[in-house]
């Protein structure tokens, strides 16, 4: 079972590892691109299953909007939910503190999920570290 929470200070170093794994030995992120200085500016969520940490991302509020970042997931369990399950709770973060609408930027290759998400792409491809992304958002419907 997947369980996806705020992250506590103790475990930012759990966090750190997943993206030096995901991104930084995974994808070839520079360290100093990964490790941007703006995390002490955000709330991080933790995805675990049992005693393992599985994923990661982070929130920050940026122009009045919720941006999703460092969104990621060790290679064993993708494809289990985990990614979802985060951005579940991300969402949810952002609505609990009166945030409407959702920005990130994606990597081109993991656009469709975000589209199943609700979404959408705009403007034109872009680099970051290396990699393709496009900007997302989505408005946050209230519950």
């Amino acid at each position: 079972m997947i369980e996806v929470r705020l992250a506590c200070s103790t475990e930012m170093e759990q966090l750190f590892a997943i993206r030096r794994e995901v991104f930084v030995r995974g994808q070839g992120v520079p360290i100093d691109r990964e490790i941007d200085g703006l995390d002490g500016d955000a709330t991080h969520f933790i995805a675990v299953i049992g005693d393992k940490t599985i994923g990661t991302a982070r929130l920050r509020v940026v122009d009045g909007h919720a941006k999703v970042e460092r969104v990621a997931v060790r290679e064993p369990w993708r494809g289990c939910g985990a990614g979802s399950r985060l951005m579940d709770a991300v969402e949810c973060h952002a609505r609990a503190i009166g945030l409407t609408e959702v920005v990130l930027s994606a990597q081109v290759a993991v656009i469709p999920f975000y589209e199943r998400r609700g979404y959408a792409a705009h403007g034109p491809v872009f680099e970051d570290a290396g990699i393709a992304h496009r900007s997302m958002h989505k408005t946050l419907c209230r519950e």
